[in-house]
């Protein structure tokens, strides 16, 4: 059985407790690696490593191009290992292997070699009245902290290291250990690309003490935190004790809007990927259909017979449609869910069960779930449940799929079905969300920024403004007066 390690200084190294945790296979219940259990004090390593190799490093001090170069490198590598790299992350998180295959490993690839691309000059000239110059220059923030959760681990290594790298920080990474394999093999394969030392760290451990070391370290200019919103507070009151800067992406319970207008068919099939993609382990989960009332029946008569023929099976198995949720614990927070919602009045459509499948008793397997008759006040329609749990409400006219829409403390992204455009671009505005998807579902780009309004957090991934949220400004005016104390300088 291999053991994962930490990485510290361009170095693989045992945690000095030289303690391990197991990492379990969500399809059959059975560990398949051990993972180093890092320690408060391999943190401060880490930390003062970082903190060193930024400031008396060459890294800051290199080109855009010339660190793009390794980040092309590094996505080079990720291709290079794909294969490894997509059924590290099958048996980790228990994605089936056609999506870690064809979307989570290309994606992180893709991140890198755009960001180690990017044509960007952090030097600009401001006009402003002569005889000044000024010029704002955009710096990098120093060492930063990328934290992540379980459900899409090596997407977001790409999304956080990439744009933390090519604006020249040092980082230290820090997956969940509910899934930490893929992301630790990938450290391993970053060292054969030659990065300098110190410039990325990889910490993996089970002690929470170790995660707050990071967010309340003095020597850690920022954090970047993709996860719960709970969680996200505590992160920000860690923060607060240095007023760290902080990108915060955290959750939602994002609208699913069909109106009757829509192209039933796209409508339908977007509806399945809204919700029941990676077993519904989402952020931007599509978890309340929000369904016109001239088209309610019809459609949610198609939805629940195309659900109920989806193969729940081993996320290995190449004909599998929908695999387990990534842990034990997981699966007994959603199937919490679907109690309440049968207790709160909630009509069960389908689903709603643990799975069993054959030969693979042990598993963490659920059956696609779907609720009809919802009121948006209830707990299945307010909480982020993080699994395949629908709940469907009926609306009718465009302003109370607005209300409803809005009605929550999220607004991470949210989607419109319909034919007529000009409604459907009306009611985007009108939703309070990051992002909103038209008459498609789940494109993200490395051009587009991603981020949330309200309680789904704050900052973006992503894009320049993604770019932009691991650097901070500096203007530096000089007056260019010939001769004699400047004009500024001449007031008293």
């Amino acid at each position: 059985m291999k053991k994962y390690q930490l990485f510290i200084n361009g170095e693989i190294k045992a945690s000095g407790s030289n303690k391990y945790f197991d990492a379990v296979n969500p399809s059959d219940g059975e560990v398949f690696a051990q993972v180093a259990d890092a320690t408060v004090a391999d943190m401060k390593t880490a930390i003062e490593v970082a903190r060193a190799s930024f400031d008396h490093g060459a890294w800051s001090r290199l080109s855009v191009k010339e660190r793009g170069k390794y980040l092309i490198s590094i996505a080079q590598k990720i291709r290079e290992y794909s294969k490894e790299l997509a059924e590290l992350e099958t048996l980790d998180v228990g994605k089936t292997t056609k999506h870690a295959t064809f979307i989570d490993v290309p994606t992180c690839a893709d991140t890198f070699e755009y960001f180690g691309n990017i044509a960007l000059d952090l030097e600009k000239e401001i006009n402003v009245a002569a005889p000044v110059k000024s010029t704002l220059l955009r710096e990098p923030v120093g060492v930063v902290g990328c934290i992540i959760p379980w459900n899409y681990p090596l997407i977001m290594f790409g999304w956080k290291v990439a744009p933390a790298l090519i604006a020249g920080n040092t980082v230290i990474f820090k997956p969940s250990s509910q899934a930490s394999v893929s992301t630790a093999r990938l450290a391993e394969i970053i060292n054969e690309t030659g990065l300098p030392k110190g410039v990325f760290n990889f910490i993996t451990s089970r002690d929470h003490n170790v995660t707050a070391e990071l967010i309340s370290s003095t020597l850690v200019d920022k954090i970047s935190f993709t996860g719960g919103t709970e969680t996200g507070k505590e992160v920000m009151r860690f923060a607060a004790l240095n007023t760290k800067k902080l990108t915060l992406e955290l959750g939602g319970k994002s609208p699913n809007i069909v109106f009757a207008d829509c192209d039933f068919d796209a409508a339908l099939g977007g509806t399945m990927s809204a919700i029941f993609m990676n077993q519904g382990q989402m952020c931007t989960a599509g978890s309340r259909l929000l369904l016109e009332d001239k088209i309610y029946d019809k459609f949610l008569l198609a939805l629940v017979e195309r659900t109920k023929k989806l193969k729940v099976g081993d996320a290995r198995d190449y004909s599998t449609d929908f695999g387990p949720l990534a842990n034990e614990q997981q699966l007994q927070n959603v199937l919490n869910f679907v109690q309440k919602g049968s207790a709160q009045g909630a009509k069960l459509m389908c689903g709603g069960k643990r799975a069993v499948v054959q030969g693979r008793e042990k598993g963490f397997y659920i059956e696609p779930t779907i609720f009809a008759d919802v009121d948006n006040s209830m707990a299945i329609a307010q909480e982020e449940i993080f699994g395949p749990v629908l709940a469907v409400i009926k609306f009718s006219g465009e302003d109370e799929a607005v209300k409803i829409a809005n009605d929550t403390k999220f607004g991470l992204a949210a989607c419109v079905w319909s034919r007529d455009l000009d409604k459907a671009n009306r009611v985007a505005k009108k939703i309070k969300a990051g992002t909103v998807w038209v008459n498609t579902y789940g494109g993200f780009y490395n051009e587009a920024p991603f981020g949330g309004y309200k309680q789904s957090g704050m900052g973006r991934e992503l894009g320049l403004e993604g770019l932009f949220e691991y650097t901070q400004v500096k203007h530096v005016c000089v007056d260019k007066t010939p001769g004699g104390m400047p004009l500024a300088a001449s007031w008293f």
